[in-house]
């Protein structure tokens, strides 16, 4: 669903010294290269530097996943903001990238405790994916850097607390 209101003001990263990897699928490069602007953006409000920002390349959506984790394992990324678009066509193909990529995504966030934020539009058509990119309907790249610093936080904040820290409150 598109944001009805005006966007909220970045959410304020708490931890000091962390990283966020950006995976970026290439194959529509032109709404890619937009989220991404729309990510690093928001970032930089959230107070986290550019240079602690790794931005990677992937083929596409279906990649995510595979890529994700192996960002993941390395220790070096308090989160991973996935974005890209993928755009329905003829066949069956856009439900299974669709599909693999979310539900890979998760599996890596809970199978690895770093984050996946999901900013891959997945859209009906090319107009759809340019309003959501920057355009009327705002920047899902925005969207999936604040989830990402949100997480960041919130980890941070139980780790925090420490084992049965939850339940003090």
């Amino acid at each position: 669903m598109a944001r009805t209101d005006p966007a909220p003001p970045a959410v304020a990263l708490q931890v000091e010294d962390v990283r966020v990897a950006a995976l970026v699928a290439g194959f529509h490069r032109a709404i890619a290269e937009a989220l991404l602007r729309g990510a690093m953006g928001r970032l930089a409000g959230s107070g986290l530097p550019a240079d602690r920002v790794d931005v990677h390349w992937i083929p596409g959506a279906f990649e995510a996943p595979a890529a994700a984790a192996a960002l993941a394992r390395t220790g070096r990324y308090g989160a991973v903001i996935a974005l890209g678009a993928v755009i329905r066509g003829e066949t069956p193909h856009f439900g299974y990238v669709c599909d693999a990529a979310a539900h890979g995504l998760v599996r890596v966030s809970l199978d690895t405790g770093v984050p996946c934020a999901f900013g891959i539009l997945t859209c009906d058509t090319m107009a759809q994916a340019e309003a959501r990119a920057g355009g009327e309907k705002g920047n899902k790249g925005d969207e999936a850097a604040d989830a990402a610093v949100s997480m960041i936080n919130l980890l941070a904040a139980a780790r925090a607390m420490g084992p049965g820290g939850a339940n003090r409150s």
